[in-house]
C-alpha cells in the first residue's frame, strides 16, 4: 500500500510544481508590470510569457527531478530541501534567460523572470512545508505508515527501535524482529517473528515494505544471505551496521576502480565554494555589525572600565580550526586574574570573581561581541563550534568521544549547541553531539537559521545568573 501511496504522492507533487510555475509567472508579470502605461510602452504581453511556460514547465520538471525534489522526504530535513529548491530555481532562472535568448525576443523582462524564480521558491517551499505537517499529523494517527521488520537484534537495532517509537510522525512501524534466539526487549513488547531462516516465508505472504538488517560483528557474514532473500521477494532492504556510531549522519561513498569506499567524515565546508560563501558572509556581516554596534560597544567599554580596574578587553588563548591556537577577545567580566587560574578553571554561574557589570554582560552574551574582530581576522566564524582553552582541549580529548572533530571547521561566536541550550556550565557530551551534527550537515541556510535562533532566543544565557549580593 505504501508504494501506491508514494506513486500518488509523486504525481500530486509534480502537478503542483507545474501549477506553481505557471502561477508564479502570472504573479511576476503583474507585480512587475503593474501599470497599464508600462505595458503599452512596448513590453510584450502575458500571453508570450505563457507560451514560454510550455517549454519551461517540462524543463523545471527535469531540474526538480535532478535535485531529487520529487522523491520521498521521510529522510530529508526541511532545511536541506529548501536549499535544493533555491539551487533548482537558480538553475531554472539561467535556463529562462537562455530560452529568451534563443527565442530572440529582446522585450522579455529580466525583472519578470527574477520575480518568477522568487515566487516559485516561496510557493514550492511553503507547499512542501505544509505537506510535511499534514503527513506527520496523519502518521501520528496511524495512516500512511511504512512497515518494517528488523533482522538481528543488538544495541544498534534497539536504539533504532526507540527512536522510531518516540517519533511516530516519521511514519515507520516495526512489525517485529527476526533473530536466531528470542531476546528480552523489556517494555518494548516487540514481537519475535522467528529465526532468520523464517524471513523468506514471511516475505512471501506479508505487506512488509522494508527489511532492516542489523547484525552484530559475529553475524556479519550472513548479510549476503538476507539480502538475497529480500531481493528474491522484491522487498527493499537497508543495512544498519553495528559500527554505526563511527559513521557520519550522511556517509559519503567514493569509488576506487569500481569498489565503494565509505568516507567516515564528509565535511561540506571542505568544498571550496561552500567555504568561500561562508567566509564572504562572515566578513560582510561582521564588518557591518562592528560599524552599526560601535556606539553600543563604546558604552559597554566604559561600563567595564568603571566596574573594576584593569583592561577593557580580555584576551585568552583558544584552539581553533586545525587545532591551531589563536587569541580570542571578549569584554572583561571578571577582576584581573594574575595567577593564571582563568586558563584552567571552569566558570560557573556562582563564580565570585565576576563583577556586577560582568555578570550582566555575560547573562546577555554582550561580552562575546569583540569576537566580531576575530571573525574579520579569520580566526572564527559567526557560526560554528565554540572554541575552548588548551588546558580543557587536552582534558576533553581523552574524556569525551569525538571531541577533537570540532576543530575540523572554524569555531564560531554562536552555534547549533548554543541555540539548543547547551552553553555555559552544561554537558560537554551533548555539546559535541550538536557540533558534529553541524559540521556534517552544514548548509548556508542552516547558518542563517542558527543566527535567527540566536537573535530570538540565544542571546540570554539561562545558565548564567545575575547576583543580587550587595
Amino acid at each position: 500500500m505504501i508504494k501506491e501511496n508514494q506513486r500518488l504522492f509523486n504525481i500530486v507533487l509534480v502537478l503542483c510544481d507545474g501549477v506553481f510555475c505557471v502561477l508564479s509567472m502570472v504573479l511576476a508579470f503583474f507585480a512587475w508590470f503593474h501599470r497599464v502605461d508600462v505595458i503599452a510602452s512596448g513590453a510584450i504581453l502575458l500571453d508570450y510569457y505563457m507560451r514560454m511556460m510550455v517549454i519551461a514547465v517540462p524543463a523545471y520538471f527535469l531540474i526538480y527531478h535532478y535535485f531529487e525534489l520529487h522523491e520521498s522526504f521521510r529522510y530529508k530535513s526541511i532545511i536541506s530541501e529548501a536549499g535544493k529548491i533555491i539551487r533548482a530555481n537558480a538553475v531554472g532562472l539561467i535556463f529562462m534567460f537562455v530560452l529568451a535568448f534563443f527565442l530572440k525576443e529582446v522585450n522579455v523582462s529580466r525583472g519578470v523572470l527574477v520575480l518568477f524564480a522568487c515566487f516559485n521558491i516561496v510557493f514550492s517551499s511553503i507547499f512542501r512545508y505544509c505537506l510535511r505537517r499534514t503527513l506527520r499529523c496523519l502518521r501520528r494517527k496511524g495512516y500512511n505508515l511504512k512497515h518494517l521488520v528488523v533482522v538481528g537484534w543488538n544495541e544498534v537495532s534497539e536504539e533504532f527501535f526507540d527512536k522510531i517509537s518516540r517519533n511516530l510522525s516519521l511514519g515507520y512501524w516495526i512489525d517485529g524482529y527476526f533473530n536466531d534466539h528470542k531476546v528480552e526487549t523489556g517494555k518494548k513488547h516487540l514481537p519475535w517473528l522467528g529465526k532468520i531462516r523464517d524471513l523468506e516465508k514471511l516475505l512471501e505472504h506479508s505487506t512488509v515494505d522494508e527489511v532492516i538488517i542489523s547484525f552484530s560483528d559475529s553475524e556479519f557474514s550472513r548479510i549476503g544471505e538476507v539480502i538475497e532473500i529480500c531481493e528474491k521477494a522484491g522487498i527493499k532492504c537497508s543495512l544498519l551496521p553495528f559500527y554505526t556510531k563511527y559513521l557520519p549522519t550522511k556517509p559519503y561513498i567514493d569509488e576506487v576502480e569500481g569498489l565503494p569506499l565509505i568516507n567516515i567524515r564528509k565535511i561540506p565546508l571542505d568544498n571550496f565554494f561552500n567555504s568561500f560563501i561562508k567566509r564572504v558572509f562572515d566578513i560582510v556581516c561582521a564588518g557591518l555589525l562592528l560599524i552599526v554596534l560601535s556606539p553600543f560597544l563604546a558604552i559597554v567599554a566604559v561600563g567595564v572600565k568603571l566596574s573594576s580596574p584593569g583592561p577593557v578587553i580580555y584576551h585568552q588563548e583558544r584552539i581553533g580550526m586545525g587545532k591551531k591556537p589563536f587569541v580570542m577577545y571578549k569584554f572583561r567580566s571578571m577582576g584581573v586574574q594574575s595567577d593564571g587560574s582563568d586558563m584552567t578553571t571552569w566558570g560557573t554561574s556562582e563564580d565570585d570573581r565576576r563583577t556586577r557589570f560582568g555578570e550582566f554582560i555575560r547573562k546577555f552574551s554582550i561580552d562575546e561581541l569583540p569576537q566580531l574582530w576575530n571573525v574579520l581576522r579569520g580566526d572564527m566564524s559567526l557560526v560554528g563550534p565554540r572554541p575552548e582553552r588548551p588546558f580543557f582541549v587536552e582534558r576533553f580529548r581523552e574524556e569525551v568521544p569525538f571531541y577533537m572533530l570540532k576543530h575540523l571547521v572554524r569555531p564560531g561566536i554562536t552555534g547549533w549547541a548554543q541555540v539548543n541550550g547547551w552553553r555555559g556550565d552544561t554537558s560537554i557530551e551533548e555539546r559535541i553531539k550538536c557540533d558534529i551534527f553541524y559540521i556534517e550537515n552544514w548548509t548556508f541556510l542552516l547558518d542563517v537559521k542558527i543566527l535567527f535562533m540566536t537573535v530570538f532566543k540565544g542571546f540570554v544565557n539561562k545558565n548564567e545568573k545575575i547576583s543580587h549580593k550587595g
